[in-house]
């Protein structure tokens, strides 16, 4: 398909360039309030599978501190997120370094999330589909209530948006996404344990009691 192979990817080049430029003032001010008030490193990295299951860096602001207990372990996330961190996640500002992520390659602005590598091991066939475009700044299964569905009915949006590529779906997904945004719902929060937990837990589990990892209707 024409649009999925070459005008998908002139477009992710052109907007996030000047997603970039446009917004480069905003992310020097971004930048020096994440320093001044979670620390170093301004930047949250993190290695995610994109196309093909290659392995990259996806970058973020953090959104955490680095508080740790008595032990020298880091208290759970809830106590690390700030204030200003749950601003960054509930406004979505937290997610734009990775317009450098577009403009390099590693993903696309419409896409299947790029979750864990852990995660890997444990998607069946037809949701490995998702691994078969770049993964999105936003995607299908973020704007259809992705924090308040479960895990089978997000990878399920996923493999939909791959099979229905094209313009039409990816203007939707940026128009939705743009009303999610606006009107602060929770659906683009960035959250890798949803409503369920842990994927791969989950996923481990329903193997070992069912020998499949699909859900038996």
């Amino acid at each position: 398909m024409i649009y999925g192979k070459y005008i998908k990817r002139l477009l992710d080049i052109l907007l996030s360039l000047m997603g970039i430029i446009i917004l480069s003032p905003l992310l020097l001010v971004l930048a020096v309030l994440v320093r001044c008030k979670l620390g170093s490193p301004i930047l949250f990295r993190q290695e995610r599978p994109g196309k093909d299951e290659k392995i990259f860096t996806l970058c973020k602001f953090r959104t955490m501190t680095d508080k740790k207990d008595k032990e020298g372990k880091l208290l759970p996330d809830s106590e690390r997120l700030t204030g200003f961190g749950k601003l960054l996640r509930a406004t979505s500002l937290d997610e734009l370094p990775e317009l450098f992520n577009i403009l390099k390659g590693d993903m696309s602005i419409i896409g299947p999330r790029p979750l864990l590598v852990s995660y890997l091991p444990y998607y069946t066939q037809e949701e490995r589909l998702r691994h078969t475009v770049r993964p999105g700044l936003t995607g299908l299964a973020q704007v259809s209530g992705r924090n308040f569905i479960d895990w089978d009915r997000r990878l399920e949006k996923d493999v939909e948006y791959v099979k229905g590529l094209s313009l039409g779906m990816d203007i939707r997904v940026l128009w939705l996404t743009v009303k999610t945004v606006l009107g602060h719902r929770d659906e683009v929060a960035e959250d890798t344990h949803a409503v369920e937990g842990n994927f791969a837990q989950i996923r481990k589990q329903r193997l070992e009691e069912t020998g499949s990892l699909k859900l038996k209707s």
